[in-house]
C-alpha cells in the first residue's frame, strides 16, 4: 500500500488487530527485513510496517536531508491511517526517528521500545558515517559490505552463524552494488550528521524500554544508558553477547520484549 507525502509515493505495510504498533527500519532496512516477524507481531496486534524515504519501495530523495522529514512521514501515515495514538518499536535509525517523534507529539506515543538506539551522533559514530560513505565511491558493492557490515554483527554470531553470514553477504554485495542504493544510503546517512536530541529526552512522557546490547560495536551500551537516563521512568534492558543488529541476533527476545512491553498490564504492587 501506499501513500502521498509532500508529492513522494510512500510504502507501507499493515495486518493485523489489535493495540497498533508501528516498525521502524534500521539505516540499511526495509519493510521485507520484518517479514519472519510478521505472524508473531501481528496475531495479537496491528502491524504496521513503513519504508522511509531513500528505503525500499518509498520514493528517492533528490538532496540532502535531516531526520525532520522521516519524523513527518511518521505523522502523516499515522494521519492517512487515523491512529490518533501508536506503540513505536525502533531499531537503531528507526529509534532516532521515534525519540524525536515521542519527544514532538508526546500525545500520540502510547508506548515505545528502543533497540541500539542513540540520543545523538557523536564524534566517533559521525566518523563511521563518513567512511560508509567514502565506501560508496569504490566501484562494486563488496567495499561497502566489508566496511558496514562485519561490525553490526557480534563474534559470537559471526562464530555461530558463518555459513547463514557468507549467504547473505552474496545478497547484500549485489544490494549494495546498485547505485540507486548506494546513493541513498549516502543520504540516510548524511542526514543523521546533526542529531541530537540528548538535552530534549525530558520531553518524552511515554512509558519507554531501552535496549541495549553487550556487544553493539557501533552504538555501544553507553548510549543507551544516557538514553534511559534521560526519559524519566523508563527501564533499560541489556542483551548479553549480542550485536547491533538485534533483531536478526535475538529474534526471541526482540519480539518478546516489544510485544510484552506494548501489551501488557501496568501491575501495581504498593
Amino acid at each position: 500500500m501506499e501513500f502521498v507525502f509532500n508529492g513522494k509515493k510512500i510504502y507501507y505495510e499493515t495486518m493485523g488487530e489489535g493495540q497498533p504498533i508501528l516498525l521502524l527500519n534500521g539505516i540499511m532496512m526495509s519493510t521485507g527485513s520484518w517479514e519472519n516477524f510478521k505472524e508473531s507481531f501481528s496475531a495479537n496486534n496491528r502491524l504496521i510496517l513503513l519504508d522511509f524515504l531513500d528505503q525500499g519501495r518509498s520514493a528517492r530523495m533528490a538532496g540532502r536531508y535531516d531526520h525532520s522529514v522521516q519524523v513527518e512521514v511518521v505523522g502523516a501515515l499515522l494521519d492517512h491511517l487515523n491512529i490518533k495514538e501508536i506503540n513505536l518499536v525502533g531499531v537503531s535509525y528507526g529509534s532516532s526517528i521515534a525519540l524525536q517523534f515521542a519527544i514532538l507529539h508526546p500525545t500520540r506515543v502510547r508506548k515505545m521500545v528502543l533497540f541500539n538506539a542513540t540520543c545523538r551522533t557523536g564524534p566517533q559514530l559521525k566518523a563511521i558515517g563518513k567512511a560508509w560513505n567514502e565506501a560508496t565511491k569504490l566501484p562494486t558493492g563488496e567495499g561497502y559490505y566489508y566496511t558496514t557490515i562485519p561490525p553490526i554483527y557480534s563474534t559470537a554470531f559471526w562464530d555461530k552463524h558463518l555459513d547463514w553470514m557468507q549467504e547473505r553477504e552474496k545478497t547484500l554485495i549485489a544490494f549494495f552494488g546498485n547505485d540507486v542504493v548506494r546513493e541513498s544510503l549516502v543520504r540516510l546517512t548524511d542526514s543523521s550528521e546533526n542529531y541530537d536530541v540528548s538535552e530534549q529526552l525530558w520531553k518524552i512522557a511515554c512509558p519507554t524500554l531501552v535496549v541495549s546490547c553487550t556487544d553493539d560495536q557501533l552504538v555501544p551500551p553507553a548510549e543507551q544508558r544516557r538514553i534511559a537516563e534521560g526519559i524519566a521512568g523508563s527501564q533499560l534492558v541489556v542483551i548479553p553477547d549480542c550485536g547491533h543488529c538485534s533483531f536478526f541476533e535475538a529474534p526471541d527476545l526482540f519480539t518478546s520484549l516489544s510485544l510484552g512491553w506494548v501489551n501488557s498490564k501496568t501491575v501495581k504492587i504498593f
